[in-house]
């Protein structure tokens, strides 16, 4: 006796949602890494209080009142004085506002003329690229520190020149990050696919290329941020980044050397800031690094 043969169901080819996608990752990341979803908490709440903190401090972060000088913490003064009677927690507050915003414009200057350099050397390849690279390695050879102060001390020591100078010391690692990545991506059968269809470099680049950069660039892009933080807040600490009083950590944590014993509120709360602000970047680097790979987005 014949019989009907058994009803199959199709099988759906089209990919998940990209939403739901992410959003699996990102619970596969907390179970797997919780930290750095806290870390990435604590950098969005740096972010939000350089955003709109200063809009709530009651005082001024540069006025003195020796009437006030070296206070402990108190309702009026929750991180206390310093040796000018300056309320830290507004010096603490808008000094994130300068990290962030200096830090933040090198990395994204730095991420940004790295990735057109890597782009376009890790795709001509031949004598273009060995020259970059040679001139790049010349440059990665010295200390970053070092080079830094050879920049400063040429350019002089001012908030711009600590971009310029965070920008030339990031630009040769992004772009060899890139263009280790564009090294293996074009030799991919859709990219030459590409080639043989007569499309033009640009869009081979900025169509076919970078999607698959992309991953590799936002990972990078957050190590050297939180690299950037901690070199910005050396240079302030040796007083080559913002000029006094202007509200600095690293410059904060110099001027309380000689108070650390009488006042050690002073340098704990500035130096407290530097510590859980890079370490909060760093846990959010590997929960990104995970979260592009769950969600498939890695090359």
């Amino acid at each position: 006796m014949l019989t009907d043969p058994p009803v199959i169901p199709p099988v759906s080819l089209s990919h998940p949602r990209p939403l739901a996608r992410r959003w699996r990752a990102l619970r596969q990341v907390w179970r797997e890494a919780p930290l750095s979803v806290i870390g990435g908490i604590g950098f969005l709440l740096f972010i939000l209080l350089a955003l709109v903190g200063p809009l709530l401090t009651p005082y001024d972060p540069i006025a003195q009142s020796f009437e006030e000088r070296l206070q402990t913490a108190t309702l009026k003064h929750p991180f206390g004085t310093d040796n000018f009677g300056r309320d830290i927690l507004s010096r603490v507050i808008y000094g994130a506002r300068n990290m962030l915003a200096l830090t933040g414009s090198a990395t994204l200057l730095a991420v940004g003329i790295g990735l057109l350099l890597g782009l376009v050397i890790g795709y001509a390849g031949g004598l273009i690229d060995e020259l970059a690279m040679r001139i790049f390695d010349s440059l990665l050879a010295l200390p970053a520190f070092l080079l830094a102060l050879l920049l400063l001390g040429s350019l002089g020591a001012s908030r711009t020149t600590v971009l310029i100078a965070t920008v030339i010391l990031y630009v040769p690692i992004v772009t060899r990050v890139v263009r280790s990545v564009v090294l293996d991506v074009k030799t991919r059968a859709y990219v030459e696919a590409a080639e043989v269809q007569g499309e033009s470099r640009g869009y081979i680049l900025f169509h076919e290329i970078l999607p698959a950069v992309m991953p590799a660039l936002a990972v990078e892009g957050s190590l050297r941020f939180s690299y950037a933080i901690f070199l910005v807040a050396s240079l302030g600490f040796l007083g080559l980044g913002v000029a006094r009083p202007e509200p600095d950590w690293g410059l904060m944590v110099n001027e309380a050397r000689d108070w650390y014993v009488l006042a050690p509120w002073i340098m704990f709360y500035p130096a407290a800031a530097i510590v859980v602000l890079v370490v909060s970047i760093n846990l959010m680097t590997d929960g990104l690094r995970r979260l592009l790979q769950y969600s498939g987005s890695t090359p």
